[in-house]
């Protein structure tokens, strides 16, 4: 039995978490994340806030509602899923990663519980239940919580936290959530519970219907709606910041009306994200659980919010090469679709002769053609793989390429190799767009050396 772990211990045996020597299905280990919370006498007791669930924008909905609830002077903890490059990433107090002793400690006394009880659960169980224990050891009682995949079946649905977040339904995680976007949002939206408070970010009408649906079987629920009960517009700042134009978004709720927002986050789709957000707050002031924020303290909170690897543009050198890269997580065909007008925009500003070129990796079950189809099919394209679990190789994903794409397209090993060899095609001072996963992204901060944010 391990009695103390360091931090490398806690990502080996994640590793190993994640390969599931025992063969043990996944319902049983979703059945343990609940009794291993018990096993470790109940750490999310006591705990309030947020569960954002959706297929995409969760992170950044996650991190402005930080920002947000943060101006209000409480302390909030947050766990994003995934992590870029760190697993501590994944736990943070007001925004900030904790260190790696103080996830090691926190992860020991989990996986005690885990080899004392016999109970192996899913990497996302021990995410989990890891980060409860480090808020219970600091003191921090409001947290901020992105589901992983899913809604009732996700871990952090365990934490019993009473305002849910939908932040937008697609066609991703099929295998697991089903093929139609109404199966989809019945199995994110069944994370709803009698006498929560929800809040619905905009929804296709087919999402839309399914969700009414599973609400209308939950007693007690108070139901906020984008288009609905939260209205926002959003208009250019007059400046540019440092990563493009700087939007202010008035927003209004059932509760207030927050105006002249900044909204620091490139790309239309974040003034949604920050409207949700907003809502969320208010809907957690409302239950009682932060106080009011003071208008000028939530316009500066805001106006600070950072999300690595969100249409995050890094100035660089690799190697012998000066360029720019573009690194973006989105992870499935709506996703890309939603940033492309960003990506187009930085391809035209970019004042090279050559076209961007792509570089590329996802996750064995993606539509791979579905998720290039936005872009232009003539940039060059750089296909590698992760070490993700379940990474899809580079000749498998060639093989699911439109077969009349014109632009060229190379493949390579791994992510540091995929850099270079993307540097060369984008020749001297042009722009390399990561894309296609999470984990690529990541592993491409490192590669440049950029820190864990």
């Amino acid at each position: 039995m391990i009695r103390c772990v360091d931090y490398r211990m806690c990502v080996d045996t994640l590793a190993k978490v994640h390969e599931n020597p025992g063969g043990v299905p996944r319902t049983v280990r979703q059945a343990n994340v609940s009794r291993l919370l018990e096993a470790l006498g109940r750490p999310e007791r006591g705990l309030r806030g947020m569960l954002v669930v959706g297929t995409n924008g969760k992170g950044s909905t996650c991190a402005f509602a930080v920002s947000a609830v943060a101006a209000t002077g409480a302390r909030v903890g947050s766990m994003p899923s995934p992590h870029l490059q760190e697993l501590r990433e994944r736990i943070r107090i007001d925004g900030v990663p904790v260190t790696r002793a103080a996830y090691a400690a926190a992860f020991s006394e989990v996986w005690r519980a885990v080899e004392g009880h016999d109970l192996p659960v899913l990497p996302q169980g021990v995410h989990a239940a890891t980060a409860a224990v480090h808020f219970r050891r600091a003191g921090v009682a409001l947290a901020v919580a992105e589901a992983s995949i899913g809604g009732s079946r996700a871990a952090a649905a365990e934490l019993g936290l009473d305002v849910k977040v939908v932040t937008g339904i697609g066609l991703d995680h099929t295998r697991l959530l089903g093929t139609s976007l109404a199966e989809i949002a019945e199995a994110k939206v069944a994370a709803a519970q009698d006498g929560d408070h929800v809040v619905l970010g905009r929804l296709d009408p087919e999402a839309s219907t399914a969700a009414e649906r599973v609400l209308e079987e939950r007693a007690g629920l108070s139901v906020w709606r984008v288009g609905h009960e939260i209205r926002y517009t959003a208009r250019p700042a007059g400046h540019d910041g440092p990563r493009g134009p700087v939007a202010l978004v008035d927003v209004s709720t059932p509760r207030a009306v927050h105006r002249d927002l900044p909204c620091p986050l490139p790309g239309a789709h974040q003034h949604h994200n920050l409207a949700v957000a907003i809502a969320s707050m208010d809907a957690l002031v409302g239950r009682g659980h932060i106080q009011e924020p003071d208008g000028d303290r939530l316009r500066a909170r805001l106006a600070g919010t950072r999300w690595p690897g969100r249409l995050e543009l890094v100035e660089t050198r690799l190697g012998g090469w000066t360029g720019r890269l573009l690194l973006e997580g989105a992870t499935n065909p709506q996703g890309v679709a939603t940033v492309a007008p960003e990506i187009l925009r930085h391809a035209r500003g970019d004042g090279h002769g050559g076209p961007p070129v792509l570089l590329f990796a996802s996750m064995d079950d993606k539509d791979v053609s579905g998720m290039l189809a936005p872009l232009p099919a003539d940039w060059p394209l750089v296909l590698t793989r992760t070490d993700a679990p379940r990474a899809a190789d580079p000749a498998a994903l060639r093989a699911r390429l439109a077969p009349d794409r014109p632009g060229p397209c190379v493949t390579a090993e791994d992510t540091r190799s995929a850099l270079h060899r993307a540097a060369e095609l984008a020749g001297p001072g042009g722009l390399v767009v990561v894309i296609g996963s999470l984990r690529l992204v990541g592993e491409s901060r490192t590669a440049l050396g950029l820190p864990p944010a």
